[in-house]
């Protein structure tokens, strides 16, 4: 009889004795029956002897932590940008749209030539043309890494080469190109211009708002305020007030 675990053996039993390799009904079957063996928890692994455990290996505990992610890209851009550190200086717009951008059409076999995506390309384009080279044309991945380098050095030098005889003619015509400096000072001049112009502007609103409130002269002539006292001894003293309308004064003179 097939080993089992303790809560199987009764339906084992009823399989044999299905197929009549066991004649007989054991005394125990409807017992077990009518009070089946509670079931084992889900993935719980019989119950072993200390015996039966491998003794000469040692029990590791299993890795939960995720495998490294690893692309051939990143190896060829990090040689890239240690080989060439001031690219990294080169501003780069991170800026994604709504759309992802299509894949280039010049790709996979096709691609042979760092020149055919364009006669200024970005340290990506030689990153990628690198691999495209190792995955597509067969080339060792230093062989590929080195066209590479090469092909974005010679355009990069053109590039440069033609932006310097266009700035050239350009002078030569009679164009004024300013440097980084005068540039900087142009937007902080314009920076406090714009400041000026705002405390203009709330300095007019301010004026336009008390234009029709009472705005009264600090030097009028009234000074302190002496909650009446002067008011009650002028009373008392019979002096009267010179502040009437003169036709009030007239009335109280003829009395």
């Amino acid at each position: 009889m097939v080993r089992r675990i303790a809560s199987q053996v009764h339906k084992q039993a009823a399989r044999l004795m299905r197929a009549n390799y066991i004649k007989n009904e054991p005394v125990w079957f409807q017992a077990v029956l009518e009070h089946p063996p509670l079931p084992l928890p889900p993935r719980a692994p019989p119950v072993r002897e200390d015996c039966r455990l491998p003794s000469s290996r040692k029990m590791r505990k299993p890795k939960t932590e995720p495998l490294p992610i690893f692309y051939l890209e990143d190896k060829v851009r990090r040689q890239f940008f240690r080989d060439h550190p001031f690219e990294a200086f080169r501003p780069v717009s991170i800026v994604e749209g709504r759309e992802v951008e299509d894949e280039h059409p010049v790709r996979g076999t096709d691609w042979t030539r760092l020149a055919q995506r364009g006669l200024n390309p970005s340290p990506e384009d030689a990153v990628r043309f690198a691999v495209n080279l190792h995955n597509h044309h067969k080339m060792a991945l230093s062989v590929a890494y080195t066209r590479a380098v090469a092909e974005y050095r010679s355009l990069r030098a053109g590039h440069d080469f033609a932006n310097t005889f266009a700035r050239m003619e350009a002078e030569a015509y009679g164009t004024v190109f300013p440097s980084e400096i005068d540039r900087t000072f142009e937007k902080e001049d314009a920076v406090y211009q714009s400041a000026d112009r705002k405390v203009e502007l709330d300095r007019g609103a301010l004026l336009a708002r008390k234009r029709w409130k009472a705005i009264l002269d600090v030097d009028s002539g009234m000074g302190d305020f002496d909650r009446g006292q002067q008011y009650t001894r002028n009373w008392k003293q019979g002096i009267r007030p010179t502040y009437l309308p003169v036709d009030e004064l007239a009335i109280i003179s003829r009395a």
